[in-house]
């Protein structure tokens, strides 16, 4: 028996879609709220790439393992609308201006890239494109009768018991629920000004999209590339189904914005990347470039998600701080957060390692209250 049915989920990137869907899927009735759009932010802009068992011998191994099943479960069962597709994975290395790595096997690489080893294939390594992924998610579980609301959490409702029971939005719609779920990404920061949590910090990160056609195999790749002044970049490459190529490889820190809506590249960030692209593949030398891309990606201090209640708060929960393996670990996160909220427990993954209690939480200046 479902111990609450209607969810309000504060975030609709892919953690969001996915807890949305998976609550959907139960009868459970979810309501996201979103600022911006539906995979607006890094839910949109990642990379999308998947791996089964690059996270053996940590934390993540059990969740990543269960989730890299579910999105080929997922795909087929709807239709695969976001081109879930099985790569094989390299690793290499190349240096600026020096082809003495000889004559590359793979003509869509230049000679300057040396292939190391492979590190993925079709049955570990795949890529989603990640907003039709999050967009596609959405959609299946409005279709189930999920609701999708554009605003902006500003407060919670509170119980006679102190215990979560609803939102109050910026233009002062109250929405009452059985729970409420943090799942805003970096910009669950936010939050804390509701509730006890730690602090959760955005990593930021640009990307460039090719149209590359068939031009480029379905081979990722992940390189170390030494830069004209020295410095060394690790930029990965993933072909997508569509026709495009993902490739990212400039990280950084930086202000984070109230609004995804208003986060920028840094100055020359995208030059930089473009650059070493045109060096390291003809294919991609001679593609358009479709998108130029930064966003922010939600990390911890110990560097593992928060999945689960906020001790001491009835009715609230949060998911979120997956850091690069987001878009990976979606679809588990959202199956364990629907049978956390509706059963009490999980049946696949453990959430202990990933407690909200384990880390200290982070003080707000304020705390803000329900005009409700």
């Amino acid at each position: 028996m479902a111990r609450a049915r209607r969810i309000v989920i504060c975030g609709g990137g892919a953690i969001g879609g996915a807890i949305a869907y998976f609550l959907s899927r139960r009868g459970a009735l979810p309501i996201v709220v979103e600022r911006h759009e539906v995979g607006g932010a890094a839910s949109g802009k990642s990379g999308g790439f998947l791996a089964l068992d690059w996270c053996r011998g940590s934390s993540l191994d059990r969740l990543a393992r269960r989730s890299f099943s579910l999105h080929a479960e997922l795909a087929e069962t709807l239709g695969n609308p976001w081109g879930h597709r099985r790569l094989t994975t390299y690793s290499g290395y190349a240096i600026a201006g020096d082809d003495t790595a000889g004559p590359s096997a793979r003509r869509w690489l230049s000679d300057s890239v040396a292939i190391t080893g492979r590190i993925g294939s079709p049955q570990t390594t795949a890529v989603v494109e990640p907003r039709a992924f999050t967009n596609g998610l959405m959609a299946a579980a409005q279709d189930r009768g999920a609701d999708l609301k554009r605003g902006a959490v500003a407060a919670l409702l509170r119980g006679a018991d102190d215990g979560v029971r609803g939102v109050v939005l910026e233009d002062g719609e109250c929405i009452e629920a059985d729970a409420v779920v943090v799942a805003l990404g970096p910009w669950s920061i936010l939050a804390t000004a509701w509730l006890p949590l730690p602090a959760v910090y955005g990593l930021k990160g640009h990307s460039l999209v090719f149209r590359t056609g068939d031009s480029i195999p379905a081979e990722a790749l992940f390189l170390e590339y030494r830069e004209p002044s020295g410095e060394v970049l690790t930029p990965e490459l993933f072909p997508r189904a569509d026709g495009t190529t993902w490739v990212c490889a400039v990280s950084g820190r930086g202000p984070l914005p109230v609004d995804p809506a208003h986060v920028t590249a840094d100055d020359g960030a995208h030059d930089r990347l473009e650059a070493l692209c045109r060096a390291i593949s003809p294919a991609l030398a001679a593609a358009p470039i479709v998108a130029r891309q930064a966003c922010f990606r939600p990390v911890t201090e110990d560097g593992l998600p928060l999945i689960g209640p906020v001790a001491g708060v009835d009715g609230a929960y949060i998911a979120t701080g997956h850091s690069v393996w987001g878009m990976l670990n979606a679809p588990a996160t959202g199956e364990a957060m629907a049978e956390l909220i509706l059963d009490g427990t999980t049946r696949h993954v453990d959430l202990a390692p990933f407690a909200v209690n384990r880390l200290q939480p982070f003080r707000f200046p304020h705390r803000q209250t329900s005009p409700c």
